[in-house]
């Protein structure tokens, strides 16, 4: 769906801003970019529909190269929307409504057209009955919302955004990936950066990696978060649960990086074994096993007996 090639691009200060920059992102796919401030992952999401123009190197959208002219242009923005880190940048008018509608009205779209449009991306983020509400007035994840509406309602194949959970709260950032999670599984592919790790490791089945302008590395998720020398390059941390896992294989345990509770959990099952399962029983008593089984549920806590017993 997008092709990167030979990318460059340099300020006209002077500024390097990326080198040579090659990458493939297929249709549907949920990919992140990542990287210290300053790597030029803006400054790479600003070429995808042609607000930066190349210094070398080609941009191709759906298999045809943007050409910069003014209806080269107005396709391709149709094809790929870009949601700003700062929804303030996006929201200009005086209500939602006309907002979500300035896009489509742009087309040339009959009146009612764009009203289905509206009521249709409003909807599909949480925001209908906000239609005559003054975006300046709304809250963070709300400005958010409204800001991926607008661009919902130009029926893009692509969407880019920049740092789409930053300054929200843990339910609203979710809230937001779960928004996202939805368009990707209808075909949209998407494209995000984040300082977030967490989102990060449940969000990307791919994440390039950039430092000083620079790929430095791409991969799935469980392959850049079992690099941890990756990772302090991008000035992030890992996850949790992969941090553990690493410990773990520098300890000596042969253990995978995995990157949800979920998926961590049963590899330690597998890890513990049937000695750790009689250590266990041994150790806890009677009254300990009880409060065990209440911390876990009753489910988990079978489920652990059971595996260790079969270890």
């Amino acid at each position: 769906m997008i092709q990167v090639k030979n990318l460059t691009y340099t300020y006209p200060d002077g500024t390097t801003a990326l080198r040579n920059i090659n990458m493939e992102i297929g249709r549907g796919e949920r990919v992140a970019v990542i990287g210290p401030n300053g790597a030029g992952k803006s400054t790479l999401f600003l070429h995808l529909n042609g607000i930066l123009r190349p210094s070398a190197g080609e941009i191709i959208i759906d298999g045809e190269k943007i050409n910069y002219s003014k209806s080269e242009l107005i396709r391709i923005r149709q094809k790929v929307g870009i949601v700003f880190q700062n929804p303030d940048d996006q929201l200009f008018s005086p209500t939602v409504r006309d907002d979500v509608a300035f896009g489509p009205m742009n087309l040339g779209l009959s009146e009612d057209e764009v009203e289905e449009r509206v009521r249709e991306s409003l909807e599909r983020v949480g925001m209908s009955g906000y239609e005559e509400r003054a975006p300046h007035h709304l809250s963070g994840g709300e400005k958010k919302r409204v800001a991926i509406a607008g661009i919902l309602a130009m029926k893009p194949e692509i969407m880019v955004l920049d740092e789409p959970t930053t300054g929200l709260d843990p339910e609203t950032a979710d809230e937001i990936i779960e928004i996202l999670l939805e368009l990707s599984s209808e075909g949209i592919t998407v494209i995000i950066s984040s300082h977030d790790v967490e989102i990060l490791s449940q969000f990307a089945e791919r994440i390039f990696v950039l430092n000083s302008g620079e790929l430095i590395a791409e991969g799935t998720a469980g392959e850049i978060f079992g690099e941890p020398e990756i990772i302090r390059k991008a000035s992030l941390r890992l996850p949790r649960t992969a941090e553990l896992m690493n410990r773990l294989r520098m300890a000596g345990f042969d253990v995978d990086v995995k990157l949800t509770v979920e998926e961590a959990y049963h590899e330690l099952l597998h890890l513990l074994g049937a000695e750790a399962y009689h250590r266990l029983l041994h150790f806890l008593g009677e009254k300990r096993q009880h409060k065990l089984m209440h911390l876990l549920g009753d489910e988990k806590y079978h489920e652990l007996l059971h595996v260790l017993r079969e270890r």
